[in-house]
């Protein structure tokens, strides 16, 4: 994540891990779910604030669900049903559900028939919000697969030359296992800027760069600017112009809609506003395509070439994919998760109200 989104040094307090982790999931139980799916849930965040996701973590994520919650928008104890199966797929009605608490589930189906027939895909509509998407596609690596996931929700990003908002964020992941060197994890919006961190710029009062997002006529925005007034800008696909290429950006929005929205059999937000979450969930067995010692061999030469590239001048080093999360997770786990002070001050209030454990701080 750039350095323009992160938290100020003099902002951050630095939060134990597992107490996030325990006031996260009394807070879900608290909002009427069952043990194990509240604990699924503090997962899927606590995970995405120590690899460095802040956009996917508690910071954005925790007000809006409990809001969620508390509004009846989402069902806290969903009858999600299977409608329809075959040996390598499924599709999942989730009933409301939060899909940071179906996602565990699906992609473990997903799992399981990959198990049997060497791929399992599972999609999912009639869901919320699903969080990190890399945090399923990491279920599956963790298993010895490789592993993707998108998902499709909301009206804000552009088409190509359009002024009016047709698709959503539409992030998708892939990750892979390897042997010695940290897994490839790639976890990226289609669209330009990630909408969740267009509120870490505010709260940090960092500009926009140029193409990120348009003007209300679609006109995009070329220069550094602040974040605009909610309702006074459009976002863009990835590349943000036609000559920087939005019309990528534009396509791989469009390819997440085929596989999380048109294989569940529902329409897009755009044809359908009142269309709840559309998710992708898929897992490809190693061990059915080759031998997963050679193929984490071969992982392993690869991610080290690259992270051995001689860098361009005026930078450190290569990255690849899934590097510098990992290195966050380790340091986050040993020192602490920083929040923003705004954010610890809202956990405050919350947990005193509900009379769950509060946040300790390091």
């Amino acid at each position: 994540m750039l350095d323009r989104f992160k938290v100020p040094k003099e902002d951050q307090i630095r939060i134990s891990q597992d107490s996030l982790r325990a006031s996260v999931t009394a807070i879900f139980k608290k909002m009427g779910l069952e043990s194990e799916d509240a604990a699924n849930g503090a997962d899927v965040l606590v995970t995405a604030d120590l690899r460095g996701i802040e956009t996917h973590g508690v910071s954005n994520k925790m007000a809006d669900y409990v809001r969620m919650y508390t509004s009846n928008e989402i069902n806290p104890r969903p009858e999600w049903r299977i409608v329809r199966e075959s040996p390598g797929t499924a599709v999942i009605d989730g009933d409301r559900g939060l899909g940071i608490i179906l996602g565990n589930k699906a992609m473990s189906l997903a799992i399981e028939k990959a198990r049997s027939v060497g791929v399992g895909i599972v999609t999912i509509y009639n869901s919320a919000h699903l969080g990190a998407v890399g945090h399923f596609s990491m279920q599956a690596a963790n298993e010895g697969m490789v592993g993707m996931c998108g998902t499709a929700l909301g009206l804000g990003i552009l088409p190509t030359y359009g002024a009016v908002p047709r698709l959503g964020t539409n992030p998708i992941s892939i990750a892979a296992p390897a042997g010695d060197e940290p897994p490839l994890l790639f976890d990226a919006a289609t669209s330009a800027v990630a909408g969740n961190k267009l509120r870490l710029a505010a709260r940090v009062g960092a500009d926009l760069l140029p193409g990120w997002v348009a003007s209300k006529d679609g006109t995009p925005i070329m220069e550094n600017a602040p974040v605009p007034e909610p309702g006074e800008y459009h976002m863009l696909p990835i590349g943000g112009t036609r000559e920087q290429g939005s019309h990528k950006g534009y396509g791989f929005g469009m390819m997440v809609e085929i596989l999380a929205t048109m294989l569940s059999g529902v329409l897009p937000n755009m044809v359908d506003p009142s269309a709840k979450a559309r998710h992708y969930f898929a897992a490809y067995d190693i061990a059915a395509f080759t031998d997963l010692d050679n193929f984490t061999s071969n992982m392993d030469q690869m991610l080290k070439t690259l992270r051995e590239t001689k860098p361009a001048p005026g930078h450190d080093r290569v990255l690849y994919p899934g590097l510098s999360e990992s290195e966050d997770e380790q340091e986050r786990r040993a020192n602490g998760i920083p929040l923003h002070q705004e954010v610890v001050e809202w956990f405050d209030d919350l947990t005193g109200k509900l009379l769950v454990p509060r946040l300790v701080r390091m």
